[in-house]
């Protein structure tokens, strides 16, 4: 057993780098991955967990309480992996490499590797008697999957049904009934797809000549409000089908009208040559455009005709089963052997006979209920109705109250078809739960939320939690249940039989899983060695609500037993919300808001429990990537009261780059593992000073330790909390010479440390050393009005930016959305969008406004200041201008070639050395002024400079002017503007230096600023 005193080698070193590339690489990874079996939210890479859990699991070999025994028996193990050297160092080195190296997904099924691994842990921990890895918000399972591979012994527990029901399945089910258990899934899936091809074929008839239809793709629809016109309008947000270079196709809607009758609107097939062929699609932002007329129909109308039709995925038909409104069928997807690919063909008549079949079928079923008083059709409520304006869920705008609306008839039809053959399956339960998983992968696009996906890569029917969220479409794709392709049950049935193949191979022993809230564990005290989970991140996944619509129709597919309820409330027809770790203020608990105080709360709770259930020898990590302050510090603020010590803290690169929330955002690439133990009782009285003192040093060494892992941004940021906090949290409290407590969050505004809070100074010091390492060590003391110091403007550019970059790991994130890739949309989205055209059709940078303030603040940059100059300010989100956005402030009126004229003319005079006035006797910018009068400040300073320009004209602004003239090709002004900055002093050329290995590669930005570069005179 490890001493309690001995370091794990988790707390020391971590192979950042490597296991970065593995667990970015594992997000493009397909075929037989575990996390196949279900989608969940959030999801860790079993690379990072693996690596991780093995790290808190082996000693540190250079510690002096390491055991002797250990060493001798990790030599032994590693002798036939690597050539060690003498000495305890060149063991810890091999163990880290080893670390690494065990997180390549290739290795994760090698007997030789995984053996290994398992001797080091036995190594470390008494024989025969495993460490138990505990993880209280197991979700999709990562963390616990990975104990068992290492051999550990696994309890993971969650309060949501549809994760138990994974973790059963997964930790329980599968190690139990062993590889034959994936064919008894086959065998069972292809049973009930022969049944349901015989119940449900008529309402799935192929072509005439032979094509079988495997995705029918339909527009929501509302009318044109134009006097004379009355078109119907399809909407549709982009008209493209397929854009496979050699197979690209596309819709072409066109308008015709008969004398006396409304326009009609027709859909043709086209294959364009170019991108400029495809026109733009109907609807953008909820503003739906004519295509007989022209006239956008704003907003509030098109929310208004779509609740009269209950969110518009119906068809409706008339009484001879012809189309007279709601849905529309725009084209068929269809598969021949004569031809090669998918084949699309324009929607008719014919097509909504089927339709017509499935409506009445379902009416015949529409009052029918289960055995268990459960009505067939689902009529539970989504809840979501009754959040907060800025909630995801927003389907009450568009008249869809319940999961029944989410679905078109003869979708439902199709579900309810196989919910019933799989409850009625004569199989176990291990078999049953699988077909469940299996059935849920066939509902995930069986609804009017999924989306045709028609990129180069694939052309598939989407699931609907492309986002984190569940999205209206306005045009959807309905995929054919039984068919082959992808959202067919044979699909689902084959992706989850692989999956179990692949995770039999990890196990030599069982889990075990249970229903439980974390802050009530049903374990023992002291009774595991690691405390390893990735809890909630405070608001930004609603995993409850994301999870009901899975819910919904498992329980029509499972019998009651398999699939557990809510504890609290038996009769909720949906998953728990009441004790979810969640901060969400649109709910209460007892009459108290679910605000950011209230996850506090239970965060300190479930940390507590944590506690309780750990060992005086054991170790605990937390995984954390929330990408605001509040939600850290809600998150350490719990750690701190549940009584835990930060001893060790990794950032390892976990998302790909290309995911959609990661476009023009500080979405976090990677995610901060959290290495903590119990703070002993006996912990001191830390002294406020001292603290203070070792801060800069210790964030100073570590983000210089993770730049050269290539860390940057907003990672880095979040990053370096944990070293901040291996200072603060060692102490059962930090008091002032007063003997006043500095808490961990306070009130940024405050002056005294013991209002103002530790984080708050964590904060500053990254934002100050930020500013060091792109603008110069004077920053450091710029609010204090430094000599030489860049004006505000200027610092908060480069703060902006700073913070934006990504880390190098990105780079190797390419492959394909997979299956399993949960974040495949971790995108705030304009889902309905229905606001106006929105932050999201405006370029620029974004930084969610609680980032900026914090860094911005103590630093002296207010950042009212600069609002709509350098900075916009939307719905909580800060934009930065891009530098086309400012021409009109710059130029004014008179526009790039005018001023440039003017500063030609200045420069041509005697006072050709006064181009720009002295930098350093330029005062901090305060003025607001735009148009003419910046105009004026600019081309005065050439000609005759006087305070008033000084005060104007600051350098960010004469950089950004200079980049604005190399786009227009005004060469002479930029030359002149140049010589001139270059005989004033170096403050202009810091700058610009600073911005071009600043501003993110392909941006105009950057190309602008390094092409102005190249036009310095040389010296």
């Amino acid at each position: 057993m490890i001493p309690r005193e001995c370091r794990r080698l988790a707390e020391v070193d971590f192979p950042i780098g490597v296991v970065s590339k593995h667990s970015v690489r594992e997000k493009s990874i397909r075929h037989g991955h575990p996390s196949t079996l279900h989608l969940w939210w959030a999801r860790r890479p079993l690379a990072a967990c693996r690596s991780m859990l093995l790290a808190l699991l082996l000693p540190d070999p250079c510690d002096v309480a390491c055991p002797a025994d250990f060493k001798t028996k990790a030599r032994t193990a590693l002798a036939g992996f690597y050539r060690l050297g003498a000495g305890d160092e060149a063991l810890r080195a091999a163990l880290l490499r080893f670390v690494g190296e065990v997180a390549n997904w290739d290795v994760a099924g090698d007997k030789k590797w995984i053996e290994m691994a398992r001797a080091l842990v036995r190594a470390a921990h008494d024989e025969g008697d495993p460490p138990l890895v505990v993880d209280p918000f197991a979700g999709g399972g990562a963390i616990p999957l990975e104990a068992l591979r290492l051999g550990c012994d696994a309890f993971a527990s969650d309060l949501n049904p549809v994760a138990c029901l994974i973790l059963k399945t997964m930790l329980e089910d599968i190690p139990r009934h062993g590889p034959g258990l994936a064919d008894e899934v086959r065998k069972a899936g292809a049973e009930i797809k022969a049944a349901a091809e015989k119940e449900l074929a008529q309402f799935y008839p192929p072509d005439p000549d032979g094509s079988r239809p495997i995705a029918y793709l339909w527009a929501r629809t509302v009318r044109c409000e134009q006097a004379g016109c009355g078109a119907e309008i399809p909407l549709v947000r982009s008209l493209w089908l397929c854009k496979k270079a050699n197979r690209r196709r596309a819709l072409r809607p066109i308008a015709t009208r008969q004398p006396g009758e409304l326009p009609s609107i027709g859909i043709e097939i086209i294959s364009p040559a170019r991108e400029s062929d495809v026109p733009r699609g109907t609807v953008d932002h909820a503003r739906a455009t004519c295509v007989a007329c022209g006239t956008v129909v704003p907003p509030d109308r098109v929310r208004a005709q779509l609740r009269e039709q209950q969110g518009g995925a119906e068809v409706v038909l008339d009484s001879n089963g012809q189309r007279k409104g709601g849905a529309r069928l725009v084209a068929v997807v269809t598969l021949n052997a004569g031809f090669e690919g998918r084949q699309y063909r324009a929607a008719g008549e014919r097509d909504y006979a089927p339709l017509r079949r499935a409506c009445a079928a379902l009416g015949r079923l529409a009052s029918d209920k289960l055995e268990n008083g459960l009505p067939l059709v689902p009529t539970e409520e989504v809840v979501q109705t009754r959040m907060a304006k800025n909630s995801p869920f927003r389907f009450h705008l568009y008249g869809c109250l319940t999961f029944g609306n989410l679905c078109t008839a003869r979708q439902k039809l199709g579900l309810l078809a196989l919910a019933r053959l799989i409850r009625a399956a004569q199989v176990g339960d291990a078999t049953k739960a699988l077909l469940g998983l299996a059935f849920d992968k066939v509902a995930s696009r069986s609804s009017s939320l999924s989306s045709w996906r028609y990129q180069a890569d694939q052309e598939k029917v989407e699931h609907m939690f492309v986002r984190q969220a569940l999205s209206l479409e306005w045009d959807f794709a309905e995929s054919v249940p039984l068919s082959e392709s992808t959202g067919s049950f044979s699909d689902g049935i084959e992706v989850v039989a692989k999956a179990v193949e692949k995770a039999e191979r990890a196990f030599d022993r069982r889990g075990e899983s249970a229903q439980a809230d974390a802050a009530q564990s049903p374990l023992a005290a002291g009774s595991s060695s690691v405390w390893f989970s990735d809890p909630p991140y405070y608001d930004a996944v609603p995993y409850s609500d994301l999870s009901d619509y899975f819910y919904v129709w498992l329980r029509r597919a499972l019998p009651d037993g398999l699939l557990r309820r809510d504890p609290d409330d038996p009769l909720n027809p949906l998953t728990p919300k009441r004790r979810e770790t969640r901060m969400d203020e649109s709910r209460e608990v007892d009459g108290v808001r679910k605000d950011g105080a209230f996850f506090e709360a239970l965060m300190a709770k479930a940390f507590r429990e944590g506690r309780r259930v750990l060992h005086d020898d054991g170790i605990g990590s937390v995984v954390f990537a929330h990408k605001t302050t509040a939600g850290w510090e809600a998150l350490l603020s719990g750690m701190i009261k549940g009584g835990w010590v930060i001893t060790g803290s990794w950032p390892i690169a976990t998302e790909m780059r290309t995911r959609l929330r990661a476009r023009d955002s500080a979405a976090l690439a990677t995610s901060v593992h959290l290495v903590c133990r119990p703070r002993p009782d006996e912990a001191p009285v830390g002294d406020w000073a001292e603290v203070l003192r070792e801060l800069p040093v210790r964030v100073r060494a570590w983000m210089d330790r993770l730049a050269k892992e290539g860390i940057h941004g907003a990672d880095l940021v979040f990053a370096c909390i944990g070293p901040a906090m291996e200072i603060y949290s060692r102490y059962r409290r930090v008091e002032d010479a007063e003997g006043r407590e500095i808490p961990l969050g306070g009130s940024p505004d405050a002056k005294e440390a013991h209002k103002r809070g530790f984080l708050a100074y964590v904060w500053e010091t990254v934002g100050r050393l930020a500013l060091e390492q792109v603008l110069g060590s004077a920053e450091a003391n710029a609010r204090n009005g430094a000599a030489g110091a860049i004006e505000e403007d200027a610092r908060l550019t480069a703060l902006f930016l700073w913070t934006q970059r990504s880390s190098a790991a990105d780079a190797d994130a390419g492959g394909v959305k997979s299956e399993q890739d949960d974040h495949a949309g971790d995108d705030e989205g304009d889902d309905e969008a229905d606001e106006a055209p929105s932050r999201a059709k405006k370029k620029g940078l974004r930084l969610p406004f609680d980032v900026v303030r914090r860094f911005a603040q103590p630093l002296g940059i207010r950042l009212e200041g600069w609002e709509k100059r350098i900075i916009d300010t939307d719905k909580g989100v800060v934009r930065l201008l891009p530098v086309d956005e400012r021409a009109p402030q710059l130029f004014g009126d008179d526009g790039a070639a005018a001023v440039a004229r003017r500063i030609e003319l200045a420069a041509e005079g005697p006072r050709q050395a006064d181009l720009f006035p002295n930098l350093a006797a330029a005062p901090t910018v305060k003025s607001k002024a735009k148009g003419r009068k910046r105009t004026d400040a600019l081309v005065a300073a050439a000609s005759a400079p006087d305070p008033a320009a000084k005060a104007e004209a600051s350098t960010l602004d004469r950089v950004h002017a200079a980049m604005l003239l190399q786009a227009s090709g005004r060469t002479n002004a930029l030359r002149a503007l140049l010589a001139a900055e270059q005989a004033r002093g170096p403050f202009f050329l810091r700058l610009a230096n600073a911005l071009a290995a600043l501003y993110p590669d392909g941006t105009d930005e950057r190309r602008l600023v390094q092409a102005m570069l190249l036009a310095v005179p040389r010296r």
